[in-house]
């Protein structure tokens, strides 16, 4: 597929992901002109949503300019009930302002993709006092990442502990407590780093993206990451490591207008 690198290069990060590793049951259908008409659905876009079905949320992969690919769900083989709401996961602002045609948009959340081309190299720059370890994270920790994961309406618990079970995952702990952790996704990205209040500030958020950042890239992938536009500390954070913002992303509820 060929279009705007870092769009191109989820696609692809989405594809090896599961063919690599398989997480979850996702399903992939592209346009029947395809490669000509460049666009692909993902289902689910998220693993949970309130009817738990596979095409009740969606991940759409096209070049944003050309977005208008977005009505062939309207007039090829229909695999969406139009009547009904469709939740969709981070994709190209683009495309959600083409959906928009058929769809009322609700709970808008926007979020900038950064990517890094040049990995740090160096992961041991500022050691962990005695008292707190880095560790490989397992399917029995999840219970307390996902108490710290702030969308956990879309995602499922499972997802999880599937993804660190195949993916690197990695959490610090200060005495026997988790303070901070970091998973690598079934999209390629990393998700948001998320630390406990606190222990904010001391430098575990760098250290876990410094390490995660090299070793996904160490995998074959391009890092990247998706951050809230408001979230100045992140944006500060990942900046120092050499990630730079590539466009701009929307999660929504679309509602049938």
């Amino acid at each position: 597929m060929e279009f705007e690198t870092q769009q191109g290069r989820s696609f692809h990060q989405t594809i090896q992901t599961y063919r690599n590793n398989k997480v979850w049951d996702f399903h992939f259908y592209v346009a029947k002109n395809w490669p000509e008409d460049p666009i692909c659905l993902h289902f689910p876009g998220c693993t949970s949503t309130p009817n738990k079905d596979i095409f009740e949320s969606v991940t759409v992969f096209c070049p944003s300019e050309r977005a208008e690919l977005v009505d062939l769900l309207t007039s090829e083989d229909v695999l969406l009930d139009l009547t009904q709401p469709l939740y969709l996961n981070f994709t190209h602002e683009a495309i959600v302002n083409r959906f928009e045609r058929v769809y009322e948009a609700h709970d808008k959340i926007t979020g900038d993709v950064y990517s890094c081309d040049t990995p740090p190299v160096d992961i041991t720059a500022e050691e962990l006092p005695p008292d707190v370890e880095l560790v490989r994270l397992q399917p029995e920790h999840m219970k307390d990442v996902y108490d710290l994961y702030p969308a956990s309406d879309i995602e499922c618990r499972e997802i999880f502990e599937k993804l660190v079970a195949e993916l690197p995952a990695y959490g610090i702990f200060v005495e026997g407590q988790l303070a901070a952790w970091m998973v690598q996704s079934y999209y390629g990205a990393m998700f948001s780093m998320q630390t406990r209040p606190e222990f904010r500030r001391k430098g575990f958020g760098i250290y876990l993206a410094r390490r995660l950042t090299k070793e996904v890239a160490s995998r074959g992938y391009k890092p990247f990451v998706v951050i809230r536009p408001e979230n100045d500390a992140s944006r500060s954070l990942y900046c120092k490591l050499g990630f730079e913002k590539r466009f701009r992303t929307v999660r929504a509820v679309l509602r049938p207008r």
